[in-house]
């Protein structure tokens, strides 16, 4: 069904009348329904008015948690980082700083990553056993 301008005045209107009740308190008849007119002008703004569109929303990338064994001189290494961004006024986070350890090694050549690997010592993963303090 195609609205025009007009028909959605009419309807406008029809929804504006208040019938009277047929019991007022004067005692007397209704005179009839109240017809309210709406100016064609302001129809049509509201017909002619183009409709937007919502703008797609972009869906954020899930996040994984997960946990590492590091030893602490590298650890500390990254608090030493966390200061030099901040120094060049640009705070950041030790999960910022390995995410972009990871697109730098992301970038290399493989005889560079390989080189990077080899100068990484391994460690054994887990957590460490407790000792017994007597």
């Amino acid at each position: 069904m195609v609205t025009t301008a007009k028909s959605v005045a009419v309807a406008k209107a029809k929804k504006a009348v208040a019938p009277t009740p047929a019991s007022s308190r004067s005692g007397t008849a209704p005179a009839g329904p109240v017809v309210v007119k709406v100016p064609a002008k302001r129809a049509i703004a509201v017909a002619v008015q183009p409709k937007t569109e919502k703008p797609i929303k972009v869906k954020k990338p899930k996040l994984v948690r997960d946990s590492f064994t590091i030893p602490k001189a590298e650890y500390a290494v990254l608090d030493e980082l966390k200061q030099r961004a901040g120094k060049l006024a640009s705070s950041a986070k030790k999960s910022e700083l390995i995410r972009a350890g990871i697109k730098a090694l992301a970038a290399m050549s493989d005889s560079a990553f390989e080189a990077a690997l080899k100068a990484v010592p391994v460690i054994k993963t887990g957590r460490p056993t407790k000792t017994k303090a007597n």
